[in-house]
């Protein structure tokens, strides 16, 4: 078996195997050789392994820089949307108070 996968998300040529899955370390994106690992599970989960679905209410675990200001962790983001097309990575549409209208990762929110 190959040492190295190239990511079918984001094209990494540096996805290694985990068990049943090949991981991504750019994009985190997990994959089966024969395809089907994408159906077993939920598509968006928190970085608990929770899944995340259109209008969940999330919090942040970690301080995010944003423009000029300071998303701080425990920060509750209410009324997500999920985005089938990530944009630069980012998987999560919403607005967050004092900060407007952003994107987040999922890998940096828990579910409220």
């Amino acid at each position: 078996m190959e040492d190295n996968q190239q990511c079918p998300k984001c094209s990494s040529p540096y996805g290694y195997n985990d068990g049943s899955l090949w991981v991504c370390p750019e994009c985190f994106h997990e994959w089966s050789l024969d395809g089907n690992a994408e159906d077993e599970g939920p598509k968006f989960v928190d970085v608990n392994g929770n899944p995340l679905q259109d209008g969940d209410a999330v919090t942040t675990v970690k301080d995010l820089k944003a423009g000029k200001g300071t998303i701080k962790a425990g920060t509750k983001v209410k009324n997500i949307k999920l985005l089938d097309d990530p944009v630069n990575g980012h998987d999560i549409s919403c607005k967050v108070d004092g900060h407007g209208a952003m994107y987040l990762k999922c890998s940096v929110v828990k579910k409220a």
